[in-house]
């Protein structure tokens, strides 16, 4: 059984306390709702139809195959888009103030494949909260293939993880759709996390089943039924917005911590992290590409992720604003504010990175 972890301000620093007076002034000063805006319900309406109204147009029959295939990658990049803008905000309780909006709007993740209740385990409780700790963030845990934490198991095949990364990366969301919310309703079950009865369990494992069988039937059983297409373009089409949406959110998600500067600290004996949680999270974090306002609003703030990480209850249309009261008052209290001020930097930290942990002296 694994120890408890505790985050210890041995400092005594009033780093957050402060600067959640701060966030909060900003909001009242400026008479906002921390909750979605229009910006977010246009945005909302967007990637919904950046995903469905390709789908629907392949459904119509009217377009040639090489045109279907094309539109499976513009659904790819919906996908990655709802994940991103959508289903975050509101499986982390910040879309809206009303907690059946948000579990409704969650929901969006069950309609492409995924499902709301273990992401909200493994992203809200095991990922935000034990940010980079090896053993307890199961999104840098050890993995056969990859090493992502200096703490982490090494193999000698991953030497060249850097060259074959990038096709696992790809395989993201096509795994989640298929068999790790099975995976994971068994190991979340073994550890409590969810369903205290027998009931209960069956309850979520029926909710998990339905779900899919009707994400598989509008998927891959209507275009078999009604396209006058082989089988085998179907699955190609399937296969594609998977490969496209698994890459996206990958590369996502390891651009804000498994990059270069980013810190993987280790419990002591005790099970203590010297670090209050707050300054824990802008340790393990980075921050890029704030001044890219396409990219901002296409990855749904998640180039914020520092601010995402201190205020995941509020909704990440804020947070450009909120980032420079963050940076503030980071630097005022000698704390880190890591940051790449490009994609591009980013991406070549990461790299970078993969490359340092693949060699065993890392």
């Amino acid at each position: 059984m694994k120890m408890k972890v505790t985050f210890v301000n041995k400092d005594k620093t009033r780093f957050y306390s402060t600067l959640k007076q701060r966030v909060d002034e900003y909001f009242i000063q400026n008479n906002l709702s921390q909750y979605a805006n229009g910006t977010m319900f246009f945005k909302t309406i967007f990637m919904m139809c950046l995903y469905f109204v390709p789908y629907f147009l392949i459904m119509s029959g009217i377009l040639p195959a090489g045109m279907m295939w094309l539109f499976t990658v513009v659904m790819g990049f919906g996908l990655a888009g709802i994940g991103m803008s959508v289903m975050h905000d509101a499986n982390h309780g910040a879309y809206s103030s009303k907690e059946k909006v948000n579990e409704i709007i969650g929901w969006s993740l069950n309609l492409v494949g995924g499902d709301a209740n273990n992401w909200k385990i493994q992203h809200n409780i095991q990922h935000h909260t034990y940010t980079n700790i090896h053993g307890y963030d199961a999104d840098v845990g050890d993995k056969s293939l990859m090493r992502f934490s200096p703490r982490g198991k090494y193999r000698p095949i991953q030497y060249f993880q850097v060259v074959y990364a990038f096709f696992f990366y790809s395989l993201m969301t096509f795994y989640w759709a298929t068999g790790k919310d099975f995976v994971q309703y068994v190991q979340f079950t073994k550890a409590r996390h969810q369903g205290g009865s027998a009931s209960e369990r069956f309850r979520i494992l029926s909710f998990i089943i339905l779900w899919k069988l009707f994400y598989y039937f509008y998927m891959l059983a209507l275009p078999l039924l009604l396209l006058d297409v082989a089988w085998w373009q179907v699955i190609v089409g399937f296969c594609t917005l998977h490969f496209v949406a698994g890459l996206i959110l990958s590369v996502v998600f390891q651009l804000a911590h498994v990059v270069e500067g980013t810190s993987f600290p280790e419990p002591d004996e005790k099970g203590n992290i010297e670090n209050e949680w707050a300054i824990h999270q802008l340790h393990t974090t980075a921050d890029f590409a704030s001044n890219n306002r396409l990219l901002t609003f296409y990855l749904g703030g998640l180039n914020f992720q520092a601010v995402h990480h201190l205020f995941p209850r509020v909704c990440h249309v804020h947070y450009p604003k909120i980032a420079s009261i963050v940076r503030q008052t980071a630097t005022e209290f000698g704390v880190p504010y890591l940051y790449n001020p490009s994609l591009r930097a980013a991406l070549a930290s990461h790299i970078r990175h993969l490359r340092k942990l693949g060699r065993k002296a890392a």
